[in-house]
């Protein structure tokens, strides 16, 4: 009984210790991918000019990494959970770097879209779902504040990559900055390396003599998946277990209310960081000056992820979490819809730091909403449908943007389109919340209306 009660105890989330060097391995991960996926916006008139194409074809190398890193994301999921997350994280480090390097020496878009979109958006995919899974895995308790740091890694990286990334175009062309990219992104290797897993350590703290010391080891972890079964089950992630393979969870109901509301999410987040540098450049504003507002639009992504990950960590607060992401998501639409009435440098500042907040508060959230519905077991394979969702989205939004920008001349219906899909993916989780609400309400009064008749009746 001692050995169980041990090895179950420490299976659950140590709550730190390690946990902070896997903290530290996802935000520099976050760098490297998230943060670079931003930046290569600042590549977009370089790529325009170089090649002569329009806003829409340009804008597809854009779709392709973003894309293509959600569409793989669940790739990157299956071989965590087959290989492990070190592996996978590694081999990810290594497909992007190649990626970004071998784009270097384009002569042509079409080879953009497959180096620098579907290369390195592959590379991007096995490393993010892993080190982001885990950090989950480690944390229970103070896992949305853990998110928060971890995830501030988008903010840091897109607050420090804009204006280096701008200062090595003009110093080194865009192929240079492509060229030194690509080594930095190799960084990933070493993000990969701190993903140690979780392992129970009955195995290692207790040695069983004897001959029969093999058939006592296994029944130590037969009780110990009973005790993590009854501990998932009693926090509401019982359906993982109780259903069929891995992916038990996409018949949890909570679980596909919450993708509609990714899907129209990711609708809506693609075009405004890729076209905020352009239509900042297209108002007047310097060059310097634009990369500046991608700066702030990181900074304040910062804030973002710790504030609202310390918030919502307050217990409290923990049962207003998918609160706290519809209103992040809500506040992202309302800035979309009114940038275009923004024409100056001085109003885009307050947009981006207004912007880059929401943003850096929703994707903290992201895998906290869907860990509390899933549990943290199947939190690896959710993320990746999860992730896989976004991957139409962030593949034909920004070409569509750019069309809408080649055939009305201005931005204000790409901005307007961005901000009502936020709008809607808001509205979704909130008529869902009052119609359960509701049927909650009318079933009790229901139950208490059938408990008068029958006290009527027999009395």
């Amino acid at each position: 009984m001692t050995k169980q009660k041990k090895t179950s105890a420490v299976s659950t989330p140590p709550e730190g210790g390690w946990g902070w060097m896997i903290v530290t391995g996802c935000f520099l991960a976050t760098i490297c991918i998230r943060a670079v996926t931003r930046c290569i916006s600042m590549f977009f008139v370089e790529f325009q000019m170089q090649f002569e194409k329009d806003y829409s074809s340009t804008a597809w190398i854009h779709s392709l990494v973003d894309s293509t890193t959600m569409l793989c994301a669940p790739l990157g999921g299956f071989l965590g959970n087959r290989l492990s997350c070190r592996a996978t994280v590694i081999i990810g480090g290594l497909l992007s770097a190649a990626g970004l390097v071998l784009s270097s020496y384009a002569t042509s878009l079409e080879y953009l879209y497959i180096f620098l979109g579907i290369l390195t958006g592959l590379g991007f995919a096995l490393s993010y779902t892993p080190t982001v899974a885990m950090v989950g895995k480690y944390f229970s308790e103070r896992k949305t504040l853990a998110y928060g740091i971890a995830l501030s890694g988008s903010g840091t990286g897109t607050f420090i990559l804009a204006p280096v990334i701008q200062l090595l175009i003009e110093h080194y062309s865009w192929r240079g900055a492509l060229l030194i990219l690509g080594g930095f992104v190799s960084n990933l290797c070493v993000c990969g390396a701190l993903m140690r897993p979780l392992e129970p350590k009955g195995d290692r703290d207790e040695q069983v003599p004897g001959d029969c010391g093999q058939l006592e080891r296994k029944q130590l972890e037969i009780n110990n998946l009973k005790d993590t079964q009854a501990l998932l089950i009693a926090n509401g992630a019982g359906h993982c277990l109780n259903s069929r393979g891995e992916f038990g969870f996409l018949l949890i109901p909570d679980f596909l209310i919450l993708l509609v509301s990714f899907l129209f999410l990711a609708f809506g987040c693609g075009a405004p960081v890729v076209y905020l540098v352009p239509y900042a450049l297209s108002v007047g504003v310097k060059h310097q000056n634009a990369a500046f507002l991608m700066s702030m639009f990181g900074i304040s992504g910062i804030v973002g992820n710790v504030t609202f990950g310390w918030i919502t960590d307050r217990k409290c607060l923990k049962r207003y979490r998918m609160l706290s992401y519809m209103v992040a998501i809500s506040m992202e639409g309302l800035c979309c819809m009114l940038m275009p009435l923004l024409q100056s440098f001085s109003l885009l500042v307050p947009f981006s730091i207004l912007y880059g907040y929401f943003d850096g508060a929703y994707v903290a959230l992201i895998p906290v909403v869907t860990s509390d519905i899933v549990g943290s077991s199947c939190l690896t394979s959710a993320l990746g449908v999860v992730y896989f969702l976004h991957a139409i989205p962030y593949l034909v939004t920004p070409p569509i943007g750019g069309w809408l920008v080649d055939r009305t001349g201005n931005y204000a219906a790409t901005f307007f389109l961005s901000g009502a899909s936020f709008m809607f993916s808001s509205v979704v989780l909130a008529a869902t919340t009052l119609v359960r609400q509701c049927w909650r309400s009318n079933s009790l009064m229901l139950v208490r209306g059938f408990l008068k008749i029958i006290v009527v009746v027999l009395f």
